[in-house]
């Protein structure tokens, strides 16, 4: 699909969005919470067209963005290649049989919330992202999603640590938010003024 449009989270176990996302245009979904087998074959089912999946027919909207010439039986048969799901491993039950959720059929990849994970790792006395435990967990999410020839995705608060993360064979990696974005630019701008 030649047009890319953002992608989209959904609440904890609200799968019914996830196949309204992909409706109106989203072209990835990351799920939080994908902690076991059974929660990946939920997320997958909604959001993956048969027979992947039990996506409900209805990408009006998403055709129109991402293949307006495309007839509906050609789009639906492209839908599975051309939308990702993502599942996030952020806890110490997922990362358990993260191999298992990575060869999840429909699931295009895993994405790691490094704060999550840390705060779960430590039982929630921490959200040091560069401990011992969550690091090692990071590089088994990675081979564990390479293993099944699925995306490597992970969150980074910035743009060096996003460049770290890639160097260690993430290849999705979103380097910051909105607001730490604007922020440091703002900062930055600041400084240009008061000199």
């Amino acid at each position: 699909m030649p047009n890319r449009h953002p992608s989209s989270g959904v609440p904890l176990n609200d799968f019914a969005l996830v196949s309204r996302a992909l409706d109106f245009g989203a072209e990835a979904i990351v799920a939080p919470m994908i902690n076991s087998p059974a929660d990946a074959l939920l997320f997958a089912n909604a959001a993956k067209y048969p027979p992947l999946g039990e996506r409900s027919w209805g990408p009006l909207r998403a055709m129109a963005l991402q293949s307006p010439r495309t007839a509906p039986v050609d789009y639906m048969r492209e839908a599975n290649d051309g939308t990702l799901a993502f599942a996030m491993v952020e806890t110490a039950a997922a990362l358990a049989c993260v191999d298992t959720i990575a060869s999840t059929p429909g699931i295009d990849g895993l994405f790691v919330g490094p704060y999550d994970l840390a705060t779960a790792l430590s039982g929630g006395s921490a959200q040091d992202v560069h401990a011992a435990q969550v690091d090692q967990a990071i590089d088994t999410i990675c081979a564990a999603a390479k293993k099944s020839d699925k995306i490597p995705g992970i969150y980074c608060r910035d743009a060096e640590s996003a460049v770290a993360m890639a160097k260690r064979g993430y290849s999705f990696v979103i380097a910051g938010n909105d607001q730490t974005t604007l922020r440091a630019a703002t900062v930055m701008q600041l400084k240009a003024l008061k000199s």
